[in-house]
């Protein structure tokens, strides 16, 4: 099976670039169901594999809720990922924050409500720290290399994951103003969840479409509006993820790689075998069951 230590997990665009050369598309089976799609392993130049999955499925077929992004991060974690860059729209709730700019959260909010958002359970207790949700080193390896390019972005944000799929209504908008929030979106979670618990190193970049509701002055969010700066922005994603792709250290420092070293708190005499089975690829290491 083809191997990768860096994914991306956004739309089918980003992987459409000239420098890559798709090597093979990954069917993968989890003990989680199936992926969003198949995974895209391409080869960038002479470098290394980097993989690529439509969050959505091609074609987007899946609501920001019916995204299995257990079986996603199960799927990258078997191929050798250590790194993920998520690519996500959202609404800005910041008038600073403008459509078209790049942003890199650097906190979550959880509105989220009808979605598993952790591997553990079922007979299986554990609890990982999230005060930190994104790689430290992987937001300095993006903010450093935009900073570089001429775009206009963001290295600080609270992004608030809603449910959806409708879009805020006024009075929400205002609420997660009132809190300090700056971006509003509806994939980041459980999505960096997952990755956190199976010890993969995860940051997201951001791409303000609108400004939500909350501005009296601009028009109200629509799916037109979205899809037309959405395709704007593709571009400078491309060029992130090109500068990005070399700077991925080989030996990780940060707090990813052990994040859940002490998590497990279920005896291991009392742990289902069955259920066990399923985290093994994550958890092996730490646990015999």
């Amino acid at each position: 099976m083809e191997k990768a230590r860096l994914a991306v997990i956004g739309g089918t665009g980003v992987y459409k670039m000239e420098e890559i050369t798709i090597v093979k598309a990954v069917k993968i089976q989890t003990p989680f169901g199936d992926p969003s799609d198949r995974i895209m392993v391409g080869k960038f130049g002479d470098g290394e594999n980097i993989a690529f999955l439509p969050r959505h499925g091609r074609g987007h077929r899946l609501l920001p809720t019916e995204v299995p992004s257990k079986a996603n991060i199960w799927a990258l974690k078997s191929l050798g990922v250590e790194h993920i860059i998520g690519i996500s729209a959202v609404g800005s709730l910041k008038e600073e924050i403008h459509p078209g700019d790049i942003v890199i959260p650097d906190q979550v909010i959880d509105r989220t409500k009808s979605r598993p958002n952790s591997y553990f359970g079922n007979g299986i207790v554990g609890h990982v720290a999230f005060a930190e949700p994104f790689c430290p080193d992987l937001r300095k390896i993006l903010i450093d290399n935009i900073r570089s390019m001429d775009y206009k972005f963001h290295d600080k944000a609270t992004y608030v994951c809603m449910e959806g799929p409708l879009f805020s209504t006024k009075a929400e908008s205002h609420l997660h103003r009132s809190w300090g929030a700056s971006l509003i979106g509806m994939t980041l979670l459980p999505e960096a969840k997952m990755a956190r618990e199976a010890e993969i190193c995860y940051a997201t970049i951001a791409l303000p479409t609108d400004y939500d509701c909350w501005l009296e002055t601009e028009e109200a969010v629509s799916v037109d509006m979205v899809l037309e700066t959405s395709k704007k922005n593709i571009a400078k994603v491309k060029n992130i993820i090109k500068q990005v792709i070399y700077k991925i250290p080989v030996e990780r420092k940060c707090i990813c790689p052990n994040a859940a070293q002490h998590a497990i708190m279920t005896d291991p005499a009392v742990i289902p075998k069955k259920e066990f089975k399923k985290l093994e690829l994550f958890y092996g290491k730490y646990v015999k069951v």
